[in-house]
């Protein structure tokens, strides 16, 4: 009873390091990289200040940088010179990110842990992360080969770890097959698990070139509205072969991260989506708020909820930050 019992007390300075129930460490950290094929030098993105487009003849000095961070994983986006109704420019041994793959490798070998991102929307021409059909309808089942592919040719071109981020229904189920089936029985899968259909992912979507020329991806991302849905997509995952599942956003579903991690108890991670980033620095821009503080603070609240990694475009300035401390 007060004042015997004064909260206060373990709140000062001195004492805050001893008493902090949740740390976030630069080894929580995996930073997204797009690699463009159709530039010769860094491109900044305009509804995302202060990140960059890379060049594939620059790729190896990025990655390097970020390692030279101790940032242990880096995950692959790529923008391809040529699209079309199939994305084929996603699995040929010699397209973009297969390239940035090999790139990375022979510069910096294992010092660094490339993820590749799986999903068809940065080399379709419609935009969307699965095949089409003639009435514009989202065809799950053809998708799973061309995934399958995919996962194949980056695991070929030394990828560590693939990420299918598509939300088809059996994708890793048929990427886990398409991998054992070429010897490749030891890369694991970060699944997309849990991903809504959100209105963050706007700058993602010029970032990546993969804005959809119809509809929208309600067809087969989740309803926001729904929690128990998100659970039984990871149940599936997790079933069909997932070595990590992912919550895709993070801040404003912080509830699903927390029950999935009570309740699956596996490595998950949370995407610290480009939507978010643009806001904290809008706001920043406008002295709104203090930019450190608020990524910190975000970051650290997405360890709380139970991500044991996050996927963050401040990822580099976050890795800086804690270097310095």
């Amino acid at each position: 009873m007060f004042p015997t019992t004064r909260m206060r007390r373990l709140r000062s300075s001195k004492f805050r390091p001893l008493v902090s129930e949740t740390t976030l460490d630069v080894k929580d950290l995996i930073c997204p990289v797009f690699v463009d094929e159709t530039i010769t030098k860094p491109m900044e993105i305009n509804s995302m200040p202060g990140y960059f487009r890379q060049p594939l003849s620059m790729i190896a000095d990025e990655a390097a940088s970020i390692s030279g961070l101790g940032i242990p994983a880096i995950i692959l986006f790529g923008i391809p010179e040529k699209k079309d109704e199939t994305g084929s420019h996603a699995y040929g041994d010699n397209d973009v990110i297969q390239k940035a793959i090999r790139t990375i490798k022979s510069n910096i070998g294992e010092e660094l842990v490339v993820i590749t991102d799986l999903c068809l929307c940065e080399y379709t021409s419609h935009g969307h992360c699965g095949m089409v059909s003639k009435t514009q309808e989202i065809l799950n089942d053809p998708t799973l080969e061309i995934l399958g592919k995919t996962a194949v040719s980056h695991a070929r071109a030394g990828a560590d770890m693939v990420a299918p981020s598509g939300m088809m229904d059996g994708m890793v189920g048929a990427i886990r097959n398409a991998l054992d089936d070429n010897d490749f029985t030891d890369i694991p899968i970060m699944s997309y698990a849990a991903k809504y259909c959100s209105a963050f992912y706007g700058p993602f979507r010029e970032a990546a070139g993969s804005g959809y020329t119809f509809g929208d991806r309600a067809s087969y991302q989740i309803d926001p509205a729904n929690t128990d849905e998100a659970l039984r997509e990871v149940a599936l995952d997790i079933e069909e072969g997932a070595d990590i599942i992912m919550v895709k956003p993070a801040l404003p579903y912080l509830d699903i991260i927390y029950r999935i991690k009570k309740k699956f108890r596996m490595p998950t991670a949370a995407y610290h989506v480009s939507g978010e980033y643009s806001m904290i620095k809008a706001a920043a821009g406008n002295g709104w708020l203090d930019e450190k503080k608020a990524v910190q603070e975000s970051l650290v609240s997405i360890k709380r909820a139970g991500a044991d990694m996050i996927l963050t475009y401040f990822a580099k300035d976050v890795a800086r930050e804690l270097e310095s401390r």
